[in-house]
């Protein structure tokens, strides 16, 4: 059963957000980096300052299955990514909610937040 913690919101695509200030955190939920098995590269095609589109993709993980895409949950602006990343991408597997994030935004509209998935609605779009 996935890690789904409940203070998060949640995308169908499996990225999270946390509120943190006046921007959010974002990275994949506990149940995607259990899919994707053992991450070995993140690669981000945004740059800190670009703003990005809702369902924009703006980096990809790619791992010994696959690669997938990272997609903005809500419109913004980059201001940080997860610089550990580079050296250490294998702690999206180990901490998805901690260590293991992956940007952080700044978004046009803090509201939008009100329509991503709670953890009980995550839950339920994975089956859980």
């Amino acid at each position: 059963m996935s890690d789904i913690p409940g203070e998060l919101r949640y995308t169908k695509e499996h990225e999270w957000i946390r509120v943190d200030g006046n921007e959010v955190v974002i990275g994949i939920t506990d149940f995607a980096q259990n899919a994707l098995t053992d991450i070995v590269w993140v690669e981000f095609q945004s740059d800190i300052g670009d703003s990005v589109a809702e369902l924009e993709s703006f980096a990809s993980v790619e791992s010994v299955k696959s690669v997938s895409e990272i997609f903005a949950p809500l419109a913004g602006t980059l201001t940080a990514v997860n610089e550990i990343l580079q050296d250490t991408p294998e702690c999206i597997n180990s901490d998805p909610y901690g260590e293991g994030w992956i940007a952080r935004f700044e978004l046009e509209d803090a509201s939008s937040i009100d329509g991503l998935l709670d953890a009980a609605g995550y839950s339920v779009t994975i089956g859980e």
